[in-house]
């Protein structure tokens, strides 16, 4: 199984590429992000017929005679808001093609209905919905809102006859599926040590898994293309978007404390060991809606005194705003600047003004006005990086919580999450075949209440010895990312030595000290050996979500090199 697309914009030529660069049975695409399902929304406001990822038509234009050519079944979140429509748009397609490819797709995740107030609110489905298309002899298969993983444990329980019950094999699928979700993140893309590897990285091929019956896998890539598969890799990829040792699922809680890597040759990851418990009683929804209206202006101030510029130029910009009163007001200064600087650029710092608010008019041409007329009165060498416009919409992402069966409304399962939300009814799960034909998809009849995993115990400290200050990434490798408002950062030691260093050196409170930002918010350390790894939740860290542009790196994709750019008292015996 291979994967063409880690999100809606990733590199346009990777099908054809996965197509004609090896061996493949299934070629997945993972389209969806929580933004994503935003934008989507607002398509769909203009056009009902809208609400897809129009890429992946234009992608199939070029390849979906190489596919049938080459009898490989391909699976895909592309259907966002509307899967029916694009697997109508795939049947013209194919139909102007002249190819009998059999169509299917997956619904039942749209719960906006349920939901008042919300542009859009999708269950994520699992996988037996895509493995019962499959099993029906569909080519082609559609999803709205599903897993990431479940692209590749839909097709592994089709081929391999799985049932819902087999929670080891469904987790190694969970697990291979979350490495290849993101495309080449899994294959040198974002590698913290990507100067390090020896190899090119600038065009890395996308990930393929070689998947196993009893649910174990290799990761690899197709023969000749950029980049590389190692343990770190993996690694890295395993880390994003995860918090503790039970990953949950609708179809399985996959152990990550219990994956195993191993290199198995060039360019071959073997994970094996992965054990798996029955899902959660509650299935997660992802509530997307507009927020508001927000605007922003950076003010650049050069040379001396940057203080006392930003100073002024706050209290100039407080005074003229004072009438509209803007919800939220966020000023950051950015002190890029250094002294006796060689160019005028470099001796600049940055002053960014956000505002908020549920009125267009309080963030549009009130705070353009202000910011434009203090042009000639104002701090020395005034000037902006870019005019403030008119204001734009911004969404807001969180998450709710809904029975997998027929809860009766109000009723909570109880530990189905850690949200107060009730559940809004069950979800219908259903496969539409190219005939119209639907079959239900049954909700898990085990659950298993999420609990945490106890701490494991830490490794032997190392002996005491000479330290020296140097930067945390020396030794560590990083990846971080975003899930609604919270961030986690997940950090793995290359070396066994490294490994006892930073289990007892990196705790939550050094965790505070070196990320300031975190230090009045709710900061989680999972720690799973297995992986050498410790993995940070940081919660609220990005606010209303990723669509709400809270922070200067809205999603939290550079948190984890801030991290292992910050400077501790390492052993010299591991320099």
């Amino acid at each position: 199984m291979g994967n063409a697309s880690g999100f809606y914009g990733d590199r346009f030529d990777a099908m054809r590429e996965m197509l004609t660069g090896g061996e493949l049975d299934v070629l997945t695409g993972d389209y969806l992000a929580e933004l994503t399902m935003l934008i989507l929304g607002r398509d769909r406001l203009k056009d009902p017929g809208a609400g897809y990822a129009r890429t992946f038509l234009r992608q199939l234009e070029e390849c979906l005679g190489l596919a049938h050519e080459r009898g490989v079944k391909i699976v895909t979140n592309a259907g966002g808001l509307n899967p029916a429509g694009l697997a109508e748009k795939v049947r013209e397609l194919a139909s102007r093609l002249g190819l009998p490819v059999r169509v299917a797709h997956v619904e039942g995740d749209d719960l906006t209905a349920r939901h008042p107030g919300s542009l859009a609110a999708h269950a994520y489905l699992g996988g037996f919905g895509i493995a019962a298309c499959l099993r029906e002899g569909a080519d082609v298969v559609v999803t709205g809102r599903v897993t990431d993983a479940a692209l590749v444990t839909g097709p592994a329980a089709a081929h391999f006859g799985w049932t819902p019950g087999e929670y080891d094999r469904l987790a190694g699928a969970v697990v291979a599926g979350h490495v290849l979700e993101c495309g080449t993140q899994a294959t040198g893309g974002n590698y913290a040590f990507f100067h390090e590897v020896g190899v090119d990285v600038r065009h890395p091929g996308f990930p393929l898994a070689e998947l196993h019956e009893d649910g174990s896998c290799v990761i690899t890539k197709h023969p000749g293309t950029g980049g590389l598969v190692d343990v770190g890799t993996v690694t890295a990829q395993l880390l994003y978007e995860t918090a503790g040792a039970r990953y949950a699922g609708p179809d399985v809680t996959a152990r990550l404390d219990t994956v195993r890597l191993t290199q198995d040759g060039p360019d071959r990851v073997r994970i094996d060991g992965v054990r798996g418990e029955a899902p959660p009683p509650a299935l997660k929804v992802g509530l997307n809606r507009l927020g508001g209206f927000r605007n922003e202006v950076t003010f650049v101030l050069t040379g001396l005194d940057i203080e006392a510029k930003a100073a002024l130029v706050r209290e100039q910009m407080s005074d003229a705003m004072a009438k509209s009163r803007p919800s939220h007001v966020r000023w950051d200064l950015v002190r890029t600047d250094r002294p006796d600087a060689p160019t005028e650029e470099t001796a600049s710092a940055l002053l960014r003004l956000v505002v908020r608010d549920p009125d267009e008019q309080v963030v549009g041409r009130a705070l353009s006005g202000a910011a434009v007329e203090l042009a000639l009165a104002s701090y020395p060498g005034f000037h902006v990086l870019a005019p403030p416009g008119k204001g734009a919409p911004y969404g807001v992402f969180e998450d709710v919580y809904v029975p997998h069966g027929a809860v009766p409304h109000g009723a909570v399962p109880h530990g189905a999450a850690h949200h107060d939300a009730a559940p809004h009814g069950a979800v219908d799960h259903v496969a539409v075949l190219q005939d119209g034909r639907r079959i239900p998809v049954a909700p898990a009849h085990d659950t298993l209440v999420l609990d945490d995993v106890p701490e494991p115990p830490p490794p032997e400290p190392l002996p005491p010895g000479p330290t020296r200050r140097a930067p945390l990434g020396l030794l560590a490798g990083a990846r971080s990312g975003d899930k609604g408002g919270n961030a986690n950062v997940g950090v793995w030691a290359r070396t066994e030595d490294a490994w006892r260093w930073l289990a007892h050196e990196l705790t939550v409170d050094r965790f505070r000290q070196l990320v300031p930002e975190s230090s009045q918010l709710n900061v989680t350390r999972h720690t799973l050996p297995n992986l050498r790894a410790l993995n940070f939740v940081v919660e609220g860290i990005l606010g209303e979500g990723v669509a709400a542009q809270h922070r200067f790196d809205p999603q939290a994709k550079a948190l984890g090199e801030w991290l292992r750019s910050r400077h501790l008292d390492i052993p010299e015996a591991l320099l």
